[in-house]
């Protein structure tokens, strides 16, 4: 498997991305201001994520997304992992991520990677998401947030 940036020229995945954001809008707009990577497999792209440059010399990985026949195969946790070296080759010295409370192995493959719980905004999605939310028979209210220090690794 092979990760790298989209060209400017290429077409946003936007079938993977709708996998872990439910919202065109806001996948537009975080896209606009930061740096899109997939991850190709067989000619096929089965994966990608979006990382920002933050003002205060942080990342944010704002999606990670995997098709949905391959999750549970490891891609998720390349690209992860892809993702914190990128922010370390750009000398950020955190990255940071986010999920919903219903999204739990996500949750999971954060905290696998390295990442640890920073904080909670409760009702995050019930307030800026218009439709109700629902995985793993959970609806999705609340948002965590979770960090890494680059500089320790």
């Amino acid at each position: 498997m092979k990760i790298r940036k989209l060209r400017e020229e290429e077409k946003l995945p936007m079938n993977l991305l709708l996998l872990a954001d439910p919202s065109v809008k806001k996948i537009k707009e975080y896209v606009k201001i930061g740096e899109c990577f997939v991850a190709e497999l067989e000619q096929r792209t089965v994966g990608a994520y979006v990382l920002l440059q933050t003002r205060n010399g942080n990342a944010e990985l704002m999606n990670v997304a995997v098709a949905e026949d391959l999750q549970g195969k490891g891609i998720g946790k390349r690209l992860v992992l892809d993702a914190i070296q990128v922010a370390k080759n750009h000398r950020n010295t955190a990255i940071h991520v986010a999920t919903g409370n219903s999204s739990i192995g996500q949750l999971a493959l954060y905290q696998k990677c390295g990442f640890r719980i920073v904080g909670v905004d409760q009702d995050h999605f019930v307030i800026h998401y218009p439709d109700a939310i629902f995985e793993n028979g959970i609806q999705c209210r609340d948002r965590i947030r979770l960090a890494m220090k680059l500089e320790e690794l």
